[in-house]
């Protein structure tokens, strides 16, 4: 029965070929629409979400502040410093923490020769790499034998090795901070980080903590690195963290204002908050394209209806039941439009493959190797997302001409000249 609806739904459309290929090519342009719209709303999402994820899949920055209640015979509006009591608190007793770093920051003059670079210079601990998402292009992050051993060594980033060397390379020489001699051990592949604290990573430069206290006072640190177990355990290791620490320092583990902690919470929303907005208007606007394709299939569709009244009429008087005619007529809509929209896939498609990839924050971050570039590519879920849409089109468009035509009377439409 399907199969004859459908043979007999094509034939009924090849009566007027050009009038069908003319009506289809609005709903290949509406498929098109959808399709390329949907897919640069995904590589969008991807993007962001790579650029966020540069700062760390997991990791939560802890802000020393003041506290706001009164305990354990402390007064309010004391001021809370990290130390590496604190550090060894947590290892010790947060068991929902995988990993910590101390880091402490200074703004200090790096030399190469006779270049002068003043940026970030931050004392860390082996985990920080880790945990940032610190990945050396050339050589090697920091040991745990640099920083027992307070080896005076430096991790560059990529944009400073850019300013102090341009294209020598870097691993192996040595540089000054603050006329202190580091040998450059590693140097940081092109990261686009869309979020950062201090500074970008790529303008800083990483020395061991212990190797930082020999240039300034490194007792209390600016802020302390953790990591959780696993993402959905972070909640738990903040507050297990916040409890190891205020135990120690002796304020209530519930005083949010004492440690001030931001990660992946705070930014998801960030995240979500923009591409959901994007998303949903690329959307809105394909739809709406693909929508007046739909009006142009039902248009079509009317005339159709109106030409064949006495087709209508002489299939009633045979033993048609209006279910036959409605569905008769819905089923050319749809194959009027899901032809079209086969054939707005397949361009669609092949639109994707030609653009590739679209240059987005490369310029931004002085990156050349395309990871800032958004990839435009149709997705399972960019073609299933635009088929149910076709679909919902498609029958809709096909409603009001059938729901017409099965509401002729039979002797009327047949008397129709």
């Amino acid at each position: 029965m399907l199969r004859e609806l459908i043979v007999q739904s094509w034939a009924n459309l090849q009566r007027n070929r050009t009038r069908s290929l003319l009506t289809m090519l609005g709903i290949v342009w509406g498929i098109v629409a959808v399709a390329v719209l949907m897919a640069y709303g995904s590589g969008f999402r991807a993007l962001m979400l790579r650029g966020f994820d540069a700062f760390g899949r997991s990791v939560v920055v802890v802000w020393p502040g003041q506290t706001s209640e009164q305990a354990g015979g402390e007064r309010a509006g004391r001021r809370v410093r990290v130390e590496k009591e604190d550090k060894e608190r947590i290892l010790a007793e947060a068991t929902m923490v995988k990993t910590v770093s101390l880091e402490s920051v200074r703004w200090l003059a790096i030399t190469y020769g006779p270049r002068v670079v003043n940026t970030a210079i931050r004392g860390v601990d082996p985990p920080y790499g880790e945990m940032r998402s610190e990945v050396a292009d050339e050589g090697r992050w920091i040991s745990a034998e640099d920083l027992l051993e307070r080896r005076r060594v430096v991790f560059l980033g990529g944009r400073l090795r850019k300013k102090l060397f341009s294209g020598r390379p870097a691993v192996g020489e040595t540089v000054r901070i603050s006329g202190v001699r580091f040998t450059v051990i590693g140097v940081m592949a092109n990261k686009i980080q869309l979020s950062s604290y201090f500074t970008q990573d790529d303008e800083s430069a990483f020395i061991p903590y212990t190797a930082a206290g020999d240039l300034w006072n490194t007792r209390y640190a600016n802020v302390l690195v953790f990591s959780p177990l696993i993402p959905s355990l972070e909640g738990h290791a903040r507050r297990q963290v916040r409890a190891a620490i205020a135990k120690r320092q002796r304020f209530s583990a519930s005083d949010e204002r004492a440690m001030i902690m931001i990660g992946r919470q705070e930014f998801r929303p960030i995240i979500d908050g923009i591409v959901v907005g994007l998303q949903g208007l690329l959307l809105f606007i394909g739809t709406l394209t693909l929508t007046i394709g739909g009006v142009g299939v039902a248009n079509i569709m009317l005339v159709s209806v109106d030409e064949r009244i006495r087709e209508i009429g002489l299939r009633r008087a045979v033993g048609a039941r209006r279910r036959h005619i409605r569905a008769q007529f819905l089923a050319e809509a749809l194959v009027l439009t899901l032809l079209g929209g086969a054939v707005g896939i397949v361009l669609a498609w092949g639109l994707t493959l030609l653009v590739g990839n679209i240059p987005m924050f490369g310029p931004l971050f002085e990156d050349e190797s395309g990871q800032g570039d958004l990839q435009l590519a149709l997705s399972p879920t960019v073609v299933l997302t635009s088929s149910l849409i076709l679909l919902v089109v498609g029958a809709l468009a096909g409603l009001v001409p059938a729901l017409k035509a099965s509401r002729f009377d039979p002797v009327e439409a047949l008397r129709y000249e």
